[in-house]
């Protein structure tokens, strides 16, 4: 049995096919259309809803509000959280103030992509004390609109954010706190529909116990690749275990040596310590798909699906990051770059899952750049990416890691590359080299995304650009390249 709140309503589901979407379950189960389906893949944000969270700020008990692509989440991850859609919004007859900023602005055309940017908007005004421009385009990049051209949205954002007043949510928040507490997960939950169920267990002991009773099962994390197979293949899924309520895989660790980040944490929340450390995989962060996805998707699981254009990866390769698998009792701990073995094969054990990731912290000298080349600056997957971990000292290089991402069937380290890098003096005819060699490391693939020709080239220019940031730091610029 899971419980969740729907905006303030308690809902429980015991008998629901696990497989279920959230939007359909709106959309079909509960009669509530104002969520829209324009996907069913996480790009265009029409299915956006919000989740709250219980939280605490400052010391301060509250609700964390958070936006969601509903077509990627699967009802039982709902599990003690709080449902808000555009349904909810509306209090005592009168629009919600992000929904009458939308109207003064003239924000909607066709309407069909309206409900989501509403979401967008609400989740933006809870979580700003004014309006910003850069955090609006941050938030509605994955709400894609055919009719406004966006100016008056933001115009939108900007009424909202700027006259901010107390609502319904603010009003109820002890009572929501309340009842998010009653229904707080204190055991293992099950949906199960007789043929298909889901798991939530609470710990990692539980859930090395559960897995290795079940090995078939599919770990649900932040679904944001998993619910693909659902919504655009059609598949069906028998058996899931839901991760999300285990806190030790949702912590992040810093000590002096190394950022140790749990599988579970979700991609928005791993930013503000690896943007602090490398301010280049902060900047890749921002372009990793929309905020709805990094809100919902986990940095484990971005490694766990092992896709050769994963943006996380090659960033992590190149750093040197470990990985610390677990089955049952015994844990062992891996580089990253020995995870992957081949297209979609890993070195993971049968009910053997990803607990954690150890990303070692910078040491003197050491400089790390980080590079997405895609067709969209936002939400787009990358044709190429490229790390570079590099130490040079008094114009030699002591030495390189580098790996790139849509080179190979894998995220995979230039070896070649690196050899003709290491104790050689920092100058252009060594980058040449190092970029003839990256023929040997690599024969990229050609597919929609780019030809093979343009992959190489530009994963040599990658490392020309490089150089030429490391050669003049006062000019430098690590905004991520795109084309």
């Amino acid at each position: 049995m899971i419980q969740f709140l729907l905006n303030r309503e308690l809902r429980t589901e015991q008998q629901l096919d696990p497989n279920v979407t959230v939007l359909n379950y709106l959309r079909e189960h509960l009669a509530k259309p104002g969520t829209k389906e324009g996907c069913a893949s996480g790009d265009c944000g029409a299915c956006t809803v919000v989740v709250g969270e219980l939280a605490n700020v400052d010391g301060r008990e509250c609700v964390r509000y958070r936006t969601l692509n509903s077509c990627l989440t699967f009802v039982a991850s709902l599990h003690g959280k709080q449902l808000i859609t555009v349904e909810d919004l509306k209090h005592q007859g009168k629009l919600h103030s992000v929904q009458q900023a939308m109207v003064d602005c003239h924000g909607s055309q066709c309407g069909f992509c309206t409900p989501g940017f509403v979401m967008s908007l609400f989740a933006l005004q809870k979580n700003s004390s004014s309006f910003s421009k850069a955090e609006t385009m941050e938030a509605l990049a994955g709400n894609l609109c055919r009719c406004t051209g966006y100016r008056p949205i933001i115009d939108a954002a900007e009424q909202a954010c700027c006259q901010k007043q107390p609502d319904q949510f603010d009003v109820f928040e002890a009572q929501t706190i309340a009842q998010l507490k009653a229904i707080a997960p204190a055991e293992t939950a099950e949906l199960n529909s007789g043929d298909k169920r889901c798991l939530l267990p609470l710990t990692v002991a539980d859930l090395a116990d559960i897995y290795a009773a079940n090995p078939e099962a599919r770990l649900l994390a932040g679904c944001t690749d998993l619910a693909l197979e659902v919504t655009q293949f059609h598949r069906e899924l028998p058996v899931m275990i839901y991760v999300g309520h285990i806190e030790s895989m949702k912590r992040i660790e810093v000590t002096e040596r190394s950022i140790e980040i749990g599988a579970a944490t979700a991609l928005s929340d791993c930013y503000a310590v690896l943007a602090q450390d490398y301010p280049d995989f902060g900047e890749l962060l921002h372009r990793f798909a929309s905020l709805q996805i990094r809100n919902q998707g986990t940095l484990g699981g971005n490694i766990g699906n092992a896709s050769p254009i994963g943006d996380a990866p090659p960033l992590l390769i190149a750093l040197g990051a470990q990985i610390v698998l677990r089955k049952g009792a015994e844990s062992r701990t891996l580089s990253l770059e020995d995870y992957f073995i081949d297209y979609k094969v890993t070195a993971r054990q049968e009910a053997e899952f990803i607990e954690k990731i150890i990303v070692p912290r910078p040491q003197a000298n050491q400089a790390f750049r980080a590079y997405k080349v895609s067709k969209r600056l936002d939400d787009d997957i990358s044709a190429v990416c490229a790390a570079f971990n590099l130490k040079v000292v008094d114009g030699t290089v002591q030495t390189a890691r580098i790996a790139f991402g849509g080179m190979a069937a894998i995220p995979k380290r230039a070896s070649a590359c690196e050899a003709v890098l290491k104790g050689a003096a920092w100058y252009p005819e060594i980058i040449e080299q190092a970029c003839a060699a990256l023929a040997e490391d690599f024969t990229p693939l050609s597919d929609f995304r780019a030809s093979k020709e343009y992959r190489l080239l530009t994963a040599q220019n990658l490392l020309r650009k490089c150089f030429l940031e490391l050669q003049a730091p006062e000019v430098e610029t690590r905004v991520t390249a795109y084309v």
